[in-house]
This record gives C-alpha cells, structure tokens and sequence, in this order.
C-alpha cells in the first residue's frame, strides 16, 4: 500500500457510516457470539494462533460476520481479499485466484478470500471456488443470511466449518450503543452528545438483535438533533430515538431463511396451543408484509395436521377464513386470520388423522396383493353377479346403520390405521365405535 492508498483509506473511514467505523479490529473488540468466539472456544483459538480453514458464518443481519472478518484480515499473515456476491463474478474470483497462486509460488502465503453474501453465487460460481478450497489455494470465509445447508453448494459445505451467529444480546446492543456514542475515535464522541438510559433500552430493545440498526439510528439522532441552549450538548431522549426509527424493526424477511423460522414458530405455537404466541407470530408475519393467503393457507394445514377430527369445525372455520381474506384486504383480514388462528390454537388437538394416511400409504407401498374384495366391487352392471360381485350388505338396513363385514383386502384385513384420540369430539368418535363394535360382537356372542 502506497502513501496515496494509505490517504485513500483513512478518508474512507472518516466518511464511512458509524456502523462500518465501528467494527472492531481486534478479537478484544468483538462483542458478542460468545458462543463460538469465548477465549476457551475453537474459533477464537485459530483466529488467534492463524491457523483457519475455510469456514462460513450464517446468522441474521447485524451480527457480525462481516465484522469477524475483518478482525481475521487484521489478525492473519495471510493474504486477505473481500468480494461481494451481487457486486462481483467468476472474472473478479479468477484474478484473486490467480493472485493466490502467484503469492503462494513467490512468497509461500497463503490467500483468504473473504464472500460476503456468498448465497448470492449461483451453483457455477461456487462450484469454480470448489477446487481452489480443496487444494488450499484460496481459504473461504462465507458469509450469509440464509441457511447455508439450503444455500451453499454441498461440497464447499463439507470442506467448511460452519458457525451460526446469533442475534446480539441487549446488554451487547447497550455496549455498542453507549461506545458509538461516547467514543470520539470511532463513534460520535466528538460531537459532545449524550443518551439517556431510557433512550439507549428504546434502541436496543428495538434493535431485536441487530447492531447495524442500532448504529444507524444512533448516528442519525446525533446529526440532526440540535444543541440544548443551556448544556451545548445533543441530547438523545427517547423521543429522538422514536423520531429516527421510521419503523420499529421487525425482523421479518418473507424471502429469506427468517421467513421459515417464523412460520415454523407460528405453526408450532397453535400445535401448542398457546393462542397468545400464534397471534404474536401473526402480527409479525402481517407487519414484515407477508402474503395472507399463505398465511391462511398454514392454518387450514393445521387445521387438519394437529386437530383434524378432535374439532372437525376448525378446517371449516381455517377455510372459511381463507375464502374471506381473498375477498377482504387488509387491514380487516387481520381480523379473520386471528380469528382462525386461535381457533386452531384454543382447540383440543389431535394427530390420529395423519398417523392414519401415513399408515396407510405404508401399506399401500409395502403389502402386495390387496386387492378388493369381491363383494365391494362395483355390482351395477350386467354380468357382474357372474362374477362374484355379490354379499355386499347395505349398512342401512341394519340397526344403528351398522353392519358387520370386511372391507379391508385380505392381505391388510387386520391392520388398523385410524385410532380416534380422547379429546374433544374424538372422545365421541372412539365411544361410538366402540359401541357400534360391542353390539355387533355381542349378538354374535349370543
């Protein structure tokens, strides 16, 4: 680096956004995801001895990947290169790859190519990277935001190491919000400002785990708030704070992996039967703009899944509110899809209807020869009684319009697929059947 990129870069950092001046540049400055970089932690241990492998960081925005890596780039001997999957292609990896294996030839080091949003590469340009990983010419530090299991080729998943990062703390949140602050080398400390507490919990609170957000805010607030005349200080209140977030930041991103975590914690919470978190994970998928036909269409798969006949009103009320909220917008759909949802949550529950279609696509693939029996065989055409179509009995003509006879085939005649459960209207199911069954037995008995 000459003198002129050495300016370069110093002025780069002086206009950066607080959140890019922020990040740290040692392992000390790292806040957070002590899960995998605590000092007794695999992690840490390499970044701090060089000695990485490739590796990919998958977590939420505003956790730290990005931050990770540049504290390698500071930390290793190694040659550090940074790409950014929307922005380049398989001509930037090209040249770095080529740069690596110059360097490695000439000076013995070795290349870290650092891909942000690495998900972005389609499958040719990560399968280009595949060989130079494996034979060590480039080491990859992935980042993403999405599931890298579903995202990132296999193969360059089986030579990684992959490390979830979570969403910040509060408390980590609070750290990085009073340091942007009152810290005049990187933050806005030289802009004589100052956070009440009340104002710095709003932020974090509000941040849901991202730093990024955090800064944002804390950045905005200090360049357009005025002087108090009194102090000649900026004060950050929690009416500023509120005043530079347009939005609270709902963590919702309807085509990204956060997408599947809250439906997934939707549908599980009306399994649950918790009516209070099936409408919370509602109203965040409604606020993060999620389509309300998909969500309708989650009920009605609940509706059956998890309560089926212990309550066989909750698929009609699960479709009734899929056909409306097609006929009505929002807001006031928001309304129907409450109204299903806890439904679904509040209703006594049962799984004997998809224990039963398993069983029996079971022994549908697995059991030869189930054929059906002759006297279920369709027997309104001529010709059929010569063919034994006959001995079917009409179970209306007997008393409680049951009668005894086999409808299984022969070869499952004596499997039993649908077991009703004990509540709700199961209970009602099962002792009917059970009545049905004990009278029949009883007169043959007799």
């Amino acid at each position: 680096m000459d003198l002129f990129d050495y300016m370069r870069e110093e002025m780069d950092k002086e206009e950066a956004p607080l959140a890019r001046r922020m990040r740290p540049e040692s392992l000390d400055e790292l806040v957070g995801q002590e899960h995998i970089l605590g000092k007794d932690k695999l992690l840490y241990r390499v970044i701090k001895a060089d000695k990485l492998s490739s590796v990919i960081f998958y977590g939420p925005p505003g956790t730290g990947k990005t931050s990770i890596a540049r504290v390698i780039a500071n930390t290793t001997s190694s040659v550090f290169k940074e790409i950014n999957a929307t922005t380049s292609g398989k001509k930037d990896m090209e040249r770095i790859v080529d740069e690596a294996k110059d360097t490695r030839k000439m000076y013995g080091r070795k290349t870290i190519l650092f891909v942000d949003e690495i998900h972005r590469f389609n499958k040719a340009q990560q399968d280009f990277l595949l060989p130079y990983v494996e034979d060590g010419t480039v080491i990859l530090i992935g980042a993403t935001t999405e599931n890298p299991y579903f995202e990132v080729n296999g193969a360059l998943i089986s030579r990684s190491s992959v490390f979830q990062l979570k969403p910040l703390s509060k408390e980590n949140i609070l750290t990085l919000i009073h340091r942007a602050v009152y810290d005049e080398k990187k933050g806005m400390g030289v802009y004589n400002a100052e956070i009440t507490d009340e104002a710095a919990e709003f932020l974090a609170d509000t941040a849901e785990g991202d730093a990024r957000h955090a800064l944002n805010a804390i950045e905005l607030a200090v360049l357009s708030t005025d002087r108090d005349e009194k102090t000649d200080k900026i004060i950050i209140d929690t009416a500023v704070a509120e005043e530079c977030l347009e939005r609270r930041n709902i963590r919702y991103d309807k085509d990204g992996d956060n997408h599947y975590d809250v439906i997934s914690a939707f549908i599980k919470s009306m399994r649950g039967s918790d009516p209070d978190a099936a409408v919370y994970y509602l109203a965040k998928m409604l606020y993060g703009g999620e389509d309300v036909k998909f969500i309708a269409r989650r009920i009605m798969i609940c509706a059956s899944e998890d309560v089926g006949n212990a309550d066989p009103m909750a698929l009609v009320v699960a479709t009734s509110a899929c056909q409306a909220v097609e006929r009505v917008g929002l807001p006031e759909s928001q309304i129907i899809l409450a109204h299903a949802a806890t439904y679904v949550a509040t209703a006594p529950k049962s799984n004997s209807v998809v224990n039963a279609i398993f069983a029996a696509n079971k022994a549908v693939r697995e059991v030869g020869g189930a054929v059906v029996p002759p006297h279920l065989r369709d027997a309104h055409y001529k010709g059929s009684e010569e063919l034994g179509h006959t001995g079917y009995k009409y179970a209306h003509d007997f008393p409680n319009h049951y009668v005894e006879q086999q409808y299984l085939p022969d070869a499952v005649k004596d499997m039993k697929f649908y077991e009703p459960g004990v509540l709700g209207h199961e209970k009602d199911i099962r002792e009917y059947m059970d009545m049905i069954h004990g009278e029949e037995k009883s007169k043959q008995d007799t």
